[in-house]
């Protein structure tokens, strides 16, 4: 659903400006350093993009799922390690406040999260507890007025520069009903961010361990009714994959603007690679899974805005445009040759970082096992 064509249209073009102006030219040095440059943060700031899903009565965008989606297929064409950085802001941790969040935690968080003042961290996934998110072991225990949670969390994203953390703890007994959300400033004692872990990709967007020992926070850091936190959690996995998909989808058109250009540009046998039978075919067939990723996400979000989604459409959504954006990099590296694989180059960094999308927020492996029950079930 698109509210106002006109805004819509001028934000798409700011968007664009902003990808081409300053986001592509950044690329390299934020791989080079793990580190967003600080003028990549400000104009993402400016832009409103950490408050993309936030209400505008807590200073965000609050866009629909449309506007969201189209927003994504001109941000996915840059590096989306981007995303990573703000997409958290405005994605579960605020809609796990949305949902279930106190008045009083709504005015203390939102706010900061939509201008970005804050960097969010979403605590889930554990050494032992990944796909399995239900046999998580951190525990949550109440104590007079306070709780004190003890655990490890793996692969926190933004951990490094947390300003507010959603943790999923054990509150009660096995299984995902016994799991409860907790949001918890960082600089409580008890709460240690390890150092920030090498990736193969997505350079730029910091992922580290928490490690939370004896750490006591107040009663009301609970989110919601205690074994509510994964259910929570789950709740807004439609709308991350059809993120993603609309991600994938604008990473696709990256690859093949580089493709293209690379073709037309480089010679071979006397003339153009893009004569050549072999490499149009190879590009050819990305066009159509872009474009297939692209109309995918867009239709699948105008059905999350009338409330006729189905989880496993949206599990679909994410598995195919992350899996043909995986193919995609792969053919228009094939189309660089050595020059492709080479360290610096445009399409060697995005082949590293869109490997992580097959595996982030649920596996393909975990798209199919949905995408499966919603068909048995009917």
């Amino acid at each position: 659903m698109i509210r106002n064509p006109d805004a819509h249209a001028t934000r798409l073009g700011a968007a664009r400006t902003l990808v081409e102006d300053i986001l592509i030219p950044a690329e390299a040095r934020m791989d080079a350093e793990d580190r967003m440059p600080q003028e990549a943060r400000a104009a993402l700031r400016a832009h409103g993009l950490f408050g993309i899903s936030i209400p505008e009565a807590f200073g965000g965008l609050g866009l629909t799922m449309e506007e969201e989606a189209g927003l994504m297929l001109v941000l996915g064409r840059t590096a989306p390690a981007y995303r990573a950085v703000y997409a958290l802001n405005s994605g579960g941790t605020a809609q796990i406040l949305l949902r279930a969040g106190s008045d009083a935690q709504k005015s203390r968080w939102l706010p900061g999260l939509a201008r970005g003042d804050l960097i969010a961290c979403f605590c889930l996934s554990e050494p032992e507890a990944g796909s399995d998110a239900a046999s998580l072991r951190t525990t949550a225990r109440r104590e007079g007025d306070t709780w004190r949670i003890d655990g490890r969390k793996r692969w926190v994203t933004n951990a490094p520069e947390a300003g507010m953390l959603m943790v999923m703890a054990r509150t009660g007994g096995e299984g995902a009903r016994g799991i409860s959300a907790f949001a918890i400033d960082p600089a409580t004692q008890g709460v240690r961010v390890q150092p920030a872990q090498g990736k193969m990709g997505m350079r730029g967007a910091q992922v580290a361990d928490i490690v939370f020992e004896d750490c006591r926070v107040p009663a009301d850091a609970l989110v919601g009714a205690e074994g509510e936190g994964l259910k929570l959690a789950l709740a807004g996995l439609d709308k991350v994959r059809l993120h993603l998909a609309a991600l994938s989808a604008g990473l696709m058109e990256r690859l093949l603007d580089e493709g293209r250009r690379h073709a037309l540009g480089r010679r071979q046998f006397g003339k153009p690679l893009a004569d050549q039978p072999a490499v149009a075919a190879l590009l050819a067939d990305s066009v159509a899974e872009a474009l297939a990723a692209r109309c995918m996400a867009l239709e699948l979000a105008r059905a999350r805005d009338d409330g006729t989604l189905r989880p496993a459409d949206a599990a679909a959504a994410k598995l195919f445009a992350t899996e043909a954006l995986g193919r995609v990099a792969d053919r228009v590296l094939q189309v660089h040759g050595g020059e492709g694989y080479m360290t610096g180059s445009a399409v060697e960094r995005l082949y590293r970082d869109v490997r992580l999308l097959r595996i982030l927020d649920g596996t393909s492996e975990i798209q199919r096992m949905v995408v499966a029950r919603g068909l048995f079930s009917g």
